[in-house]
């Protein structure tokens, strides 16, 4: 599998987003092609416009297609990973969730058989790998977990994306970490997580309180479990050694050790 040519399917039908999703409908069974499309806007997938265009054939001129195959193959060699499939599609420039209008230069979203990225035209090639990095660490946890992912909880969801983003730390260095890695101070983070995580951590992937409390909302700060998640998985690291293979299979539990040594002896300094 590896890269899927979605490059062909946008020379092809650009303008129909729409139909680019019903060549989707077999890794996506049971759902529409819009609904298809409506979940991968949420995450960074274009809307068709002068300016995704351009992107898009920017994409093309830099072999953003090959260049991402290269990494994949890297990477599913060093960590024994899934060969899974991968859809590459130009950025959306419109404000979402995880973007402000200004700093929309790549997306991604993962689940257990499949990848996505979304890409602009100005990603140099350390951040892309950091992305692919991110996106195929979930991939490869999922799929050494036991567990179903309807039944993954907010634990497991804040962990999963903590230890992703620690992975990028470790493989493209701390240049390339996420903005939401320092998006709070270290004593916000204690507090937030006293405030609105500690007690909430059984809360399963299908209730909607879950989503709030790992992406934010309202008075729940921007990506707070994102953040969170990368601070427990780091203080995790100060203390015990890091191995890739077994960040895949270890469960989400076991990192709140530190915490809960943090929360009875106060933190480390």
């Amino acid at each position: 599998m590896g890269i899927i040519r979605t490059d062909k399917w946008l020379e092809d039908e650009f303008d129909r987003p729409l139909k680019i999703c019903e060549k989707l409908l077999p890794v996506f069974k049971g759902q529409s092609a819009s609904k298809v499309y409506n979940q991968l806007i949420d995450f960074g997938m274009y809307r068709a416009s002068r300016r995704t265009e351009e992107i898009f054939n920017a994409m093309k001129d830099n072999m953003v297609w090959q260049e991402v195959e290269g990494i994949f193959q890297e990477y599913k060699k060093k960590w024994g990973g899934p060969d899974i499939p991968i859809y590459i599609f130009p950025i959306g420039q419109s404000r979402s969730f995880f973007f402000r209008q200004e700093d929309k230069v790549k997306g991604g979203v993962s689940y257990p058989d499949k990848m996505f990225l979304f890409l602009s035209d100005s990603v140099p090639s350390k951040e892309l790998e950091a992305l692919f990095v991110h996106e195929y660490h979930h991939i490869c946890r999922l799929n050494k977990q036991t567990k179903r992912l309807d039944d993954y909880t907010l634990l497991d969801s804040i962990i999963i994306e903590g230890l992703a983003e620690y992975s990028v730390l470790i493989h493209c260095g701390k240049d390339y970490l996420a903005d939401w890695c320092k998006m709070y101070s270290e004593a916000e983070l204690d507090n937030l997580w006293e405030k609105f995580l500690q007690g909430n951590l059984d809360i399963k992937k299908s209730e909607k309180k879950h989503d709030d409390l790992l992406y934010g909302s309202g008075k729940i700060p921007r990506l707070l479990g994102y953040a969170v998640g990368f601070k427990i998985v780091e203080d995790y690291y100060r203390n015990y050694e890091y191995s890739t293979k077994l960040s895949f299979t270890q469960p989400a539990k076991k990192y709140l050790i530190t915490e809960q040594n943090y929360t009875k002896n106060g933190r480390k300094k």
